[in-house]
């Protein structure tokens, strides 16, 4: 395969060209990315020549309504779904909060519902909400020391009542790339349908979906290069069978079931922009195929060039003796999330960091359960290095060594 080509994809990003932000290494990627051109030019020509009440009869109105459509079939062709099975809300944790508010009135009190406590707190606390309504939580608990959710714990979990197993592709903290197929197919054996968090994993390469299996899959389209926007999928099987959630009159449309409010028209338009810049790297690279092989090709692209850049700073972790990180040190098991528990505060040591160029974060990134789990105080939190596919080389060294003048 070969290599990502770094500098066009760095040219498809304004930040990158950005006076203000010379010299400056984005390591807090999994708070939210850069913004690609194609998505930026989507949401400009928006405002200027689309900024209508859209599907109404006049022109601009209809292309207004087209380029919305747009945006909602690219993503699924590129995710492997229907096209009515994707849907947009303001945020995730907004999407999730109506989705357990369907998944509420739908069970009978008794039924159960598993969550992790490996989760960022929007796909855990509205689940667990839940036992108000006399519904039975299971909790499938991390290992403390390492992090990780272990399948063979789920099982034992598993029974006639679980109508619905909640859990990450990948924790925003430990980093560890969960086996979704694997877990699908054991949730789905018990007769149980699937919640799969993306966001801390879509940044890394969108996935498709339909392979993987889950009946919903929910990223953050301001984490992978897009707008401020929470993208869902619900496949109709499961999506038709919930109570809706929306104006009466948009029951019988899926894509509208889950969205009580109307939707930012222009972000939502400008969504098509992430596949516009995923199409451009695949024709820049040489993949061909549909829209859903060429997500799958980039996505490659994308996680071999992570893992090569997250190889020295994995080395570099492991030799420090006054930290410990967390989650896998074997960077194909990981996104390249990194946190590290100090032992002590983590937002003064990224404070300074970031007087050596280095953008990064400190605190509980609202993973407190998680944290918990694995003994470090939530009020000292971790310091986060989070970083995608167009961070370089340059930028990791920059890190290594801006590190070892701050811890």
């Amino acid at each position: 395969m070969t290599d990502l080509d770094v500098n066009f994809v760095r040219d498809n990003f304004p930040a990158f060209a950005e006076q203000s932000l010379q010299g400056q290494a984005f390591f807090e990627n999994a708070g939210g990315s850069y913004t690609c051109a194609q998505v930026i030019d989507r949401l400009q020509r928006f405002y200027h020549t689309r900024k209508v009440q859209p599907y109404a009869p006049y022109a601009a109105s209809q292309l207004a309504g087209a380029e919305m459509d747009e945006a909602r079939q690219r993503l699924a062709q590129l995710m492997g779904v229907a096209t009515d099975e994707v849907s947009f809300g303001p945020s995730t944790t907004q999407n999730t909060y109506v989705l357990s508010q369907a998944f509420g009135q739908w069970l009978q009190p008794g039924e159960a519902i598993v969550v992790t406590d490996q989760d960022h707190e929007a796909n855990s606390g509205p689940w667990r909400r839940l036992t108000e309504r006399g519904i039975d939580v299971r909790e499938w608990r991390i290992n403390p020391t390492t992090g990780t959710l272990d399948p063979a714990d789920l099982e034992n979990l598993l029974d006639e009542k679980v109508r619905m197993v909640c859990f990450p592709h990948c924790s925003n903290v430990v980093g560890e790339i969960n086996p979704v197929v694997e877990i699908t197919a054991m949730a789905h054996a018990a007769g149980a349908f699937v919640c799969v968090d993306g966001v801390s994993y879509a940044p890394h390469g969108i996935p498709d979906v339909g392979m993987l299996g889950p009946d919903i899959y929910l990223f953050s389209a301001y984490k992978t290069y897009g707008p401020h926007q929470g993208i869902m999928v619900i496949r109709r099987e499961l999506g038709m069978q919930l109570p809706n959630q929306a104006h009466y009159f948009n029951s019988d449309v899926l894509y509208k079931r889950f969205t009580p409010a109307g939707p930012d028209h222009a972000q939502v338009a400008a969504s098509a922009g992430m596949v516009d810049y995923i199409e451009a790297l695949a024709a820049h690279h040489g993949i061909s195929g549909d829209l859903t092989a060429q997500g799958s090709g980039v996505h490659d692209l994308m996680r071999a060039h992570e893992v090569k850049l997250a190889a020295p700073l994995m080395e570099y972790l492991q030799n420090r003796n006054d930290l410990r990180l967390i989650g896998p040190t074997d960077p194909e098991r990981r996104a390249p999330t990194v946190a590290l528990d100090l032992g002590r505060a983590a937002l003064p040591v990224a404070t300074a960091l970031a007087n050596h160029g280095i953008m990064a974060g400190g605190g509980d990134f609202y993973a407190v359960r998680a944290l918990k789990a694995m003994g470090v105080d939530p009020a000292q939190g971790v310091l986060r290095l989070s970083f995608v596919h167009y961070t370089t080389e340059a930028e990791i060294q920059q890190l290594l060594k801006a590190l070892d003048a701050v811890l």
